[in-house]
């Protein structure tokens, strides 16, 4: 068991990907320290991390709604789909053993002896203002990314929680970094959400995906109205097509991303 906090400086790295077949798309590159390379998990397309309750479905729930359409599950949403797929997800580097009493403060952490650096922290309960609600019981604690994310000039990265994850024990915070400036790594902090008990989080487990978006993109107005009588046509008749037909959304309206 090891509660213990080191420092882990990276420098002198090399990109951890090979740049994109095409040399004008933009290149999201992650990078290592040299003794780390090709010894932990790097990261990948989010898609590849689809857990695995998603997985099992099967597309149709065997059974039909009212108007004869076989009803769907989950698999069968694109907007979903198209969720698991935004962007990158970075993995847990080691194997953890996270041991959490009953008044989930008193969090005790390890991991096997002689990894290159400590992949969990603590956080000082008082930074997200715990005890008050709504973290009367939480241990802010954070994940030690040992990667450094490279993007092209204009791109800032949004770290959320693994999208529709419901079966992870934790829940990150959420950070917007403007890593096209920021020469270091991003740190990702998270409170347990699991339960108590003794808990092996495996290397290899999404720790955050990573979504890059340019700024210039960003819409920052906003208004909100009433319909118009044109407006409410075109409403009408997407939702008809919606409950009426199926496939309407990936026939009509999908974007292949």
């Amino acid at each position: 068991m090891s509660g213990y906090k080191i420092s882990f400086g990276i420098g002198g790295m090399e990109p951890a990907v090979a740049p994109a077949a095409d040399s004008a798309a933009p290149v999201i590159e992650f990078l290592c320290d040299p003794e780390l390379a090709g010894k932990i998990p790097p990261p990948e397309r989010a898609i590849r991390f689809a857990p695995d309750w998603f997985k099992r479905l099967n597309r149709e729930m065997g059974m039909s709604y009212e108007n004869g359409l076989p009803a769907m599950t989950a698999k069968a949403c694109l907007p979903m789909t198209d969720a698991f797929s935004l962007g990158f997800v970075i993995p847990l580097p080691f194997d953890v053993l996270i041991v959490v009493p009953e008044d989930r403060v008193s969090i005790q952490m390890g991991w096997a002896e002689g990894v290159p650096f400590a992949p969990l922290e603590q956080h000082h309960p008082g930074q997200i203002g715990a005890p008050e609600p709504p973290f009367e019981s939480v241990m802010p604690l954070k994940f030690i990314n040992p990667w450094r994310i490279k993007v092209p000039g204009g791109y800032s990265v949004l770290f959320v929680q693994p999208l529709s994850r419901p079966d992870l024990p934790f829940t990150c915070f959420s950070g917007f970094v403007d890593c096209d400036r920021f020469d270091t790594t991003v740190n990702l902090p998270f409170a347990w959400t699991g339960p108590v008990g003794e808990h092996v989080l495996p290397a290899g487990t999404p720790i955050a995906q990573l979504i890059p978006i340019r700024r210039d993109t960003l819409i920052k107005q906003d208004r909100a109205r009433a319909s118009t009588a044109e407006e409410l046509a075109e409403q009408a008749v997407a939702h008809g097509k919606k409950y009426g037909e199926q496939s309407a959304y990936m026939r009509e309206w999908r974007v292949k991303k």
